[in-house]
């Protein structure tokens, strides 16, 4: 019998290496497994690679990751999110470090990682800061930069609604990064507001099925940590 609902975030974020690369979805507040990312300051790892839209906001989350010394490096969109002073304070002192991508881009790389595509050329960003190092290349006259996948060894997903077998729901704009990281990862675990029976999620309005998620945990909406 597939089970993949566990009864604790403990449980949920076991095995965690330090070093590991991570994935954790959101578009600012929308969609951030907040209460995911509380339990994995509390699992203890180290010297982390996390990959996400925005830099933290406020002091929990991937903001107390980042206080905390806990994460290495920052591959991102867009650090400066409402009240990201976590972030601005350990990069001002150099404790950390950052790799600003366009938006699209890092959801293209995210994307590439999960379709098993190791790089693709694109003119966003060619000949800018932003593609310094990077090796460019001429398509029908114009600059392009090469930019590599992106590969996670943890994906950290927040849905609405799933199953036991890890069928997700997501709620209208908080979806944002989840599905394609849900793909692009090891290892992807999930905070839900809801496990449903099985059968009863409509099949068409599935947003990631079940095969790429392997943990999910059920986190009371009541008791989720104000943003």
């Amino acid at each position: 019998m597939i089970n993949k609902q566990v009864e604790s975030i403990a449980a949920a974020l076991e095995g965690i290496q330090d070093g590991s690369t991570v994935l954790s979805s959101g578009f600012g507040a929308a969609g951030e497994p907040v209460e995911l990312l509380n339990g994995l300051l509390e699992q203890g790892a180290r010297d982390l690679v996390i990959v996400s839209n925005n830099a933290g906001t406020g002091d929990v989350g991937l903001a107390a990751l980042i206080r905390e010394r806990r994460v290495r490096k920052i591959i991102c969109s867009y650090p400066r999110s409402a009240d990201p002073h976590c972030f601005d304070e350990c990069y001002r002192a150099g404790n950390i470090e950052v790799e600003l991508l366009p938006q699209g881009t890092l959801s293209e790389r995210i994307r590439a990682g999960a379709a098993g595509i190791s790089a693709f050329y694109v003119q966003v960003g060619a000949g800018t800061e932003l593609s310094k190092g990077k090796e460019t290349r001429e398509f029908d006259g114009k600059l392009h930069v090469m930019e590599k996948a992106i590969h996670g060894d943890l994906a950290l997903v927040r849905a609405l609604r799933a199953d036991r077998w890890g069928n997700l729901i997501y709620r209208k704009s908080a979806r944002n990064f989840n599905p394609v990281m849900a793909m692009a990862a090891d290892r992807t675990v999930v905070q839900t507001n809801e496990i449903c029976p099985l059968g009863s999620l409509d099949p068409e309005a599935i947003h990631t099925p079940g095969i790429f998620v392997n943990r999910v945990v059920c986190i009371d909406p009541n008791q989720e940590v104000e943003q």
